[in-house]
């Protein structure tokens, strides 16, 4: 071959190769090796999502604008949003054409408040409520919803839980094509990681999966290393932020949460086992910070986009 052909021939695969999507440049070539898709201009194997509480006070039309100009690839909005932006005139499904071609997606949608309580006759008369926040999380395009078992009451019975769960997972799958995964919460019944494992094994659900959240299993003091035991393909979304060093364990609250690297908990080495896992799904940024609430949200939204992706490199994961 000349070596002006050569040069043309090298010339046109560089710019076939720039135009490809990172997904098929990355990992091993060999035959039958499913290439990793990664985000974030490769800098993350996972989507990188905004939950709208770290913004609180814009509205969720501004939330929407804010994720996507600061570059994330996801948004996670709450219910009690969906129904201001109904009451006020706003259509869901109009907003979920907007987010997407914004380029943002909706893997999860904050959720399903009492909807697991104690009783026959309380879970039937919750399951209005529990559809209603189904077909609003449906209309703007999201994958899953958070299902939350805040009244079950601290002495549940784990079997009705998990059967409960199996009936939500259900009526969320047969008639709203979304997909119901259980939270744990420090102040709520189901406090750790091990027990709401426990809930959705138990329901015998093939779709059965779980939020975690890694502040969440710090203050619940559930801890970090049960994760190298799960299966990712259990976990819908993964919740990320940092905790301070003080106030100590027993005295923190939401509004402690701290941009990731900015406190003391081992991130990077949670994604590493997160990583191992198996997981491919969304990190999801979620703060209450008062103090972040104060401050330009863009930035704020800039900044824990920043920070959760120095995370990720300092996990080289």
């Amino acid at each position: 071959m000349d070596r002006r052909k050569f040069v043309s021939l090298t010339a046109a695969a560089g710019a076939a190769a720039s135009i490809l999507p990172l997904d098929l440049l990355a990992g091993d070539d060999s035959p039958g090796t499913q290439r990793e898709k990664r985000y974030q201009k490769g800098i993350s194997p996972w989507p990188i999502c905004l939950d709208t509480a770290t913004v609180r006070p814009a509205s969720l039309k501004d939330k929407v604008k804010i994720a996507a100009i600061a570059g994330y690839d996801a948004i996670e909005p709450w219910d009690g949003e969906l129904q201001k932006f109904e009451a006020d005139g706003g259509n869901l499904k109009d907003l979920g054409k907007e987010i997407k071609d914004l380029g943002l997606f909706v893997p999860s949608v904050i959720g399903l408040w009492n909807s697991i309580p104690p009783t026959k006759e309380q879970f039937q008369s919750s399951l209005k409520d529990t559809r209603n926040r189904m077909r609003m999380a449906a209309d703007i395009g999201a994958e899953h919803i958070q299902t939350i078992a805040n009244n079950a009451g601290e002495n549940y019975n784990h079997k009705w839980m998990a059967a409960r769960y199996r009936d939500i997972l259900e009526i969320g799958i047969n008639e709203y094509k979304i997909q119901p995964a259980l939270v744990f919460v420090k102040y709520q019944p189901i406090k750790t990681m091990g027990q709401a494992m426990g809930i959705i094994m138990d329901s015998n659900h093939p779709s059965a999966m779980m939020i975690p959240d890694t502040y969440h299993m710090y203050i619940s003091e559930g801890g970090f290393e049960a994760l190298k035991l799960v299966n990712g393909k259990s976990i819908a979304i993964f919740q990320f932020s940092d905790a301070p060093a003080s106030p100590p364990v027993s005295e923190l609250g939401d509004s402690h949460r701290v941009y990731p690297g900015d406190g003391i908990l081992p991130l990077p080495q949670i994604l590493r086992d997160l990583k191992a896992s198996g997981f491919r799904k969304c990190i999801s940024l979620e703060l209450y910070n008062p103090e972040y609430w104060k401050q330009d949200l863009q930035k704020v939204a800039e900044t824990g986009l920043a920070k959760t992706l120095e995370v990720i490199r300092k996990a080289g994961v």
